[in-house]
């Protein structure tokens, strides 16, 4: 198998744990993998790298680095040319207009020529039977189509959180017509397989393109068991309670200082809560935004309420930090449409959970039944004070019995349970397909759908 995996590990994104499972799912079912991804360097001037990723990838996994990188990320001024120099932004939209001829997607589209030579040298030194493409980028479409085109090999799409529909807004992005819309289509029609990671977006998909629903399966993000802490907490009360927040930073400044205003509150109003702390880890912006932004001047004011910006951390330390907290705090953007992947890892540690999202948030769907969870108060700062306070408490009296209960309810999420059935099912459409013969289109139709995996 060919896997187009733009944010395969070392990359310090969240996709990589997804990327590392699937590679290795595949390798554990038989099938020899290649990944082709981009440079170490290219993650340096971007998001990073944490290359305590690269630990659990399986030593058969082979991995092509393309020496692909966003000029617009570039932070050495020396390298600046003239033009950009001297209009900074008019170089910027240039730049995008540039992108958008040979793929429709600002940033990546120049990449299609070189994903698409990359994978035709990979499909000639070792003939692949599957490609799985993983978007963002969806320039990987590209590549994908043009095997398909010029050596009929078939491919299958992880979408994740789709393309044609903003899962932020959730709203449509752009019109079937749109030259988004045309490719979609195109690859759709063709495509082994669609991998979405939540219902409300494979019913988005069902629903616009009806042709395919069959091959349409929710394949949620999961947890990696190891990065559980997987034992029931005690909290120091004497030392001060200790809330947590890991993962990206990637909601507003609006939205942050919602949350400081009521963990302020909370802890104004609640005794438990006088000497407690709130830790953010995680990536705060990229490029030369990189925690120099707005956002880092935020927490920066919070510290003297027991505020503290600790940094990424890497993937071998989180099981660690996880145990020196007592109660989470799920900060989130988007709504219906969003899941998350943190949602899983959260409750897998067992502690008390703050929702710090909207209401109609899937992620509330996945939480539903957790005996710790404080429920959803939305974007308002009087309800999230009422969670932070009821988290505390939560904290200081549940039972190793519940504690244990709330670790359970996330058993059946782990990444490996998840990810293996998916690639199973993955190995059955494609043999399914091999059998009817790969070059009938028409023949995908048949394929029927297996059970997918948990869908709450």
């Amino acid at each position: 198998m060919i896997y187009l995996a733009i944010g395969f590990p070392p990359a310090a994104k969240s996709c990589a744990y997804r990327m590392r499972e699937t590679a290795n799912q595949f390798v554990r079912q038989g099938w020899d993998v290649t990944v082709v991804t981009i440079a170490q360097e290219s993650w340096e001037r971007d998001s990073g790298v944490d290359l305590t990723l690269l630990e659990q990838v399986d030593p058969r996994v082979r991995i092509v680095e393309l020496p692909l990188s966003r000029e617009d990320l570039e932070t050495d001024i020396g390298l600046y040319s003239e033009e950009r120099a001297l209009n900074p932004n008019g170089w910027v939209t240039r730049l995008r207009r540039r992108q958008m001829e040979p793929f429709p997607e600002p940033n990546f589209g120049e990449w299609r020529g070189d994903l698409e030579q990359a994978v035709l040298k990979v499909h000639a030194e070792h003939p692949a039977d599957l490609l799985l493409a993983s978007c963002v980028p969806y320039v990987n479409l590209a590549a994908a189509w043009k095997l398909w085109e010029e050596a009929k090999v078939p491919y299958a799409v992880d979408f994740r959180d789709g393309w044609s529909i903003d899962v932020i807004e959730g709203v449509e992005c752009f019109a079937r017509d749109s030259a988004e819309g045309i490719w979609e289509q195109r690859i759709l029609d063709h495509a082994v397989s669609l991998w979405v990671v939540n219902d409300p977006i494979a019913e988005h998909y069902r629903t616009r393109y009806p042709e395919v629903a069959s091959r349409v399966h929710v394949v949620r993000n999961g947890y990696d068991a190891d990065s559980s802490p997987g034992r029931v907490h005690r909290p120091d009360t004497g030392a001060g309670l200790a809330f947590g927040y890991l993962g990206t930073v990637n909601f507003t400044v609006p939205h942050l200082e919602t949350v400081l205003d009521a963990w302020r509150a909370a802890r104004e109003q609640e005794p438990l809560l006088s000497n407690a702390t709130f830790e953010v880890r995680g990536h705060i912006g990229n490029g030369s935004g990189r925690e120099a932004n707005r956002h880092a001047e935020v927490l920066k004011q919070a510290e003297p309420d027991g505020v503290r910006f600790g940094g990424p951390a890497a993937k071998a330390e989180v099981a660690s930090i996880y145990a020196r907290w007592d109660a989470m705090v799920l900060i989130l953007i988007g709504g219906r449409y969003v899941t998350s992947g943190k949602v899983y890892e959260y409750m897998a540690t067992g502690l008390p959970i703050v929702s710090a999202h909207v209401v109609e948030h899937d992620a509330s769907n996945v939480l539903q039944g957790h005996p710790l969870w404080t429920g959803a108060p939305g974007l308002d700062v009087r309800g999230l004070t009422e969670s932070f306070i009821a988290a505390a408490h939560l904290a200081v009296e549940t039972s190793d019995e519940v504690h244990a209960k709330a670790m359970a309810h996330a058993d059946r999420f782990t990444r490996e349970a998840v990810m293996s059935a998916a690639v199973k099912t993955l190995i059955d459409d494609h043999a399914a397909l091999a059998r009817v013969g790969a070059g009938d289109a028409a023949a995908l139709a048949d394929i029927q759908p297996a059970a997918e995996g948990p869908s709450q």
